[in-house]
Parts: structure tokens; sequence; C-alpha cells
């Protein structure tokens, strides 16, 4: 009779440990960004911008029954894959962490999601990640990302072209699995809707001149040339030397050559130029500003994704009622989409009351989530021009 009482408590001593482990007090979400390398200029904002989320949810006590969220940060660089995989190997042995927000560049997101997500069965959700090969990525469901597939950006290019007229160009691309995706996606659409494409190169990042790639390009000709590359790497350093050789005078920008830099180096030499990156004139975008309150570039490319990133993990754990994400990983789709309550930027504290009472929520957020197929964005996109030497709004898709 004692040994079975003894084992009774054995046992609800394993259960109430398992308990805690599932409603730890301390929870830590993984940030792994390239901190350095060709986005360098981006990605401090869109870390600002999941941390934000993190310590909304932290300050209003309800996640988990009180867990406090850690942030944990690391260096994907963008495009060193064994660099990327340690990092984020660090970050689940090491650290200890729950769930991972990024990857950032596709390429180094990709040699995450095997390496190290997959085999460690921890969710991922990309703000930024857009290769069309990551649809297909064998994933086990654990692979979410809140910016939508090259596949979509190909056919806004075209649309945005097309309505300016331009019906030849010249293309090129940063030679890894983003800058490929993207030219193959814009090409097959371009050409689709009657356009040319006279040349569609690569050229590789961290070059000193590129005037021979430039010279290949003017060759080739075109109304226009799209430098789907990086704005703190090769994509500045193509456009440099073609607005040095007179070779091009304008230009389109898809979202990887998007941000402060780019006005930066350039201003009103690019003057007229165009191009897009992911986002939303939504209520939630105009509620993320107004929350980010001037902190941060609230607008800077995939800062509002990170912040909803990292709001859907977090809203998973509570609607699974566990941290572990064999649990949570199902219920990211769930709390993305329809039927529940629309929930905007500010209040994830209401969404998670409502979870914990076994209520449903429409996770909106700052860029219009919409989850569709295997965790995509179905995507909406912010259509630039630079007009006065400032990268300015034209519209949304």
């Amino acid at each position: 009779m004692k040994k079975l009482m003894m084992a009774t408590a054995a046992t609800a001593l394993m259960a109430g440990s398992a308990f805690a482990g599932s409603h730890a007090k301390d929870v830590k979400i993984g940030i792994i960004l390239g901190f350095t390398g060709p986005i360098e200029s981006l990605t401090p904002s869109m870390a600002d911008g999941a941390e934000l989320a993190m310590k909304e949810v932290t300050d209003s006590g309800m996640l988990l029954d009180g867990a406090k969220v850690t942030p944990v940060r690391a260096d994907s660089t963008c495009i060193d894959a064994g660099a990327a995989t340690a990092a984020a190997e660090r970050l689940v042995t090491s650290d200890g962490v729950s769930g991972i927000m990024g990857a950032d560049c596709s390429g180094v997101t990709g040699a995450i999601l095997s390496n190290v997500a997959v085999a460690n069965g921890v969710v991922m959700i990309s703000p930024s990640a857009t290769s069309p090969a990551l649809s297909t990525a064998e994933d086990n469901g654990l692979f979410f990302r809140t910016a939508p597939s090259d596949a979509r950006q190909g056919v806004v290019m075209t649309e945005v072209l097309m309505e300016e007229g331009i019906k030849e160009v010249a293309v090129t691309y940063t030679n890894n699995d983003y800058g490929k995706g993207l030219a193959d996606s814009f090409q097959a659409a371009f050409e689709a809707a009657g356009g040319t494409v006279t040349i569609n190169a690569a050229h590789e990042d961290g070059k000193a001149d590129y005037s021979a790639e430039v010279g290949a390009l003017a060759a080739a000709g075109g109304d226009r040339l799209v430098v789907a590359g990086y704005v703190d790497q090769g994509g500045s350093g193509i456009v440099r030397a073609a607005l040095d050789s007179g070779a091009f005078d304008t230009f389109h920008f898809p979202d990887g050559m998007i941000g402060a830099k780019l006005a930066e180096n350039f201003g009103d030499e690019i003057e007229g130029s165009t191009g897009q990156h992911p986002g939303t004139d939504s209520p939630g975008a105009a509620k993320f500003e107004e929350l980010v309150g001037g902190a941060f570039d609230a607008t800077s490319p995939f800062t509002p994704e990170s912040y909803d990133a990292a709001a859907l993990i977090m809203l998973a754990m509570q609607a699974a009622n566990s941290m572990d994400s064999g649990a949570y990983k199902d219920k990211v789709m769930e709390v993305a989409n329809a039927p529940g309550e629309k929930i905007y930027p500010g209040e994830l504290a209401k969404a998670l009351e409502i979870l914990k009472s076994g209520g449903d929520i429409d996770y909106v957020g700052a860029t219009a989530v919409e989850l569709i197929g295997a965790g995509e964005s179905a995507g909406n996109y912010r259509q630039i021009v630079i007009k006065g030497g400032e990268i300015t709004t034209a519209k949304y898709r």
C-alpha cells in the first residue's frame, strides 16, 4: 500500500512537472535575422517590431497564466547558410527557445528549416523569406510566413511596369534562392503579359566593381533595369555602376532593395524609379504606426510582418495552452484566419483573454494577415516611386 501511495505521488509530481514545463514563467522566442550582411539596414527595425509584440504580451500577463516572453537574438547573416544554421542550433539547444521569428533571407531560411526547425520540431514564422521554393519545402507543418511568396511578387511587378508603359526591361538578380526565384517568377509573368526581358543575369554580392555586369545589361538594352538584389550589397553596386556609366537612369526595385538606404545612397539620381514591397494600408497598419509611436521606423519593409510573425507564435501557444511546438503548430492557421473576433496591433491582451476562455480570434494584425495553403501569406503590396529623392507611396495592391 505504501509503495502504491509513493508511486501515485511520483506520478502526480511528474504530471505537475509536465504542466509546469508547458506553462513556464519564461517563454523564450528566437529572433534570427541578418544583423550583418546585405540587408543589415532593414533588420534592426524588424527585430524591434517582433520584440514590441513580445513586450505587449509580457505586459498583459495573459500568456499561459502569466508567462514572461524573452526574445533571444541571433545573426542569420542573410547569406551564409552554415553560420545561420549554427546560430539557429544555438537558439534551440543552448537558449531553449520555443519558437523562431525568422529567418529573413530565403536561402538561410531554408537551411534553418531543414537542418534545425524540422530536426528539432520547432515552429518558424518568417516575416520576409519569399522564395517560391519554400512553398513546397518539407516542413512537418512547422513553417509559416507573413510575407507573400515571390510567385505573387512577380505578378505585381509585371502589373506595375505595364501600367507605367514599360514593355521591355533588363533584369539583374543576386545569385541566390531569393534572387533567382524572383527573377524567374517575374520573367514568366512579364512575358505572359506581352513584355520582353532582354537579359536575365545574375550578379554576385561583395564585388567592388560591377562595370562588366552593367556593360552586359546595357548591351541587351531595355526601358528600365529591374534590380532584384540587396540594398546593402551588390544591388546598390549595380545601380551605382549603371548611373555612373549612363547605362540606365531609372530602375525597378523589388523588396530587397527598398529601405532607407536606397534614398540615402542615390536620392534624386534615381528619380522616377519604381518598386514594391509587402505592405498594406489596412486599419492595422495605422494602428501599428500608432503603437510604435516613433520608437523605430514602423513602415520599414518587413517590420510590420515581424510584429505579426511574433504575435502569431504567442497567440498559437495560448490557443494550444502550451509552449510546445508540437502542440501549437496546428493552431497558427486557426488564430490567423476567420472565424473569430478581429485582432489588431495593441490588442494582443484581448486576444489572449478570448483564447483563454475558449473563444475564437481572427488575427488581422499590422499587415492584414490571411494565411492560405500551407501557411502562406495571401499578400498585399505597397507600390513605391522615387519622388524628390525620397521613397513615396504610389498606391497599395
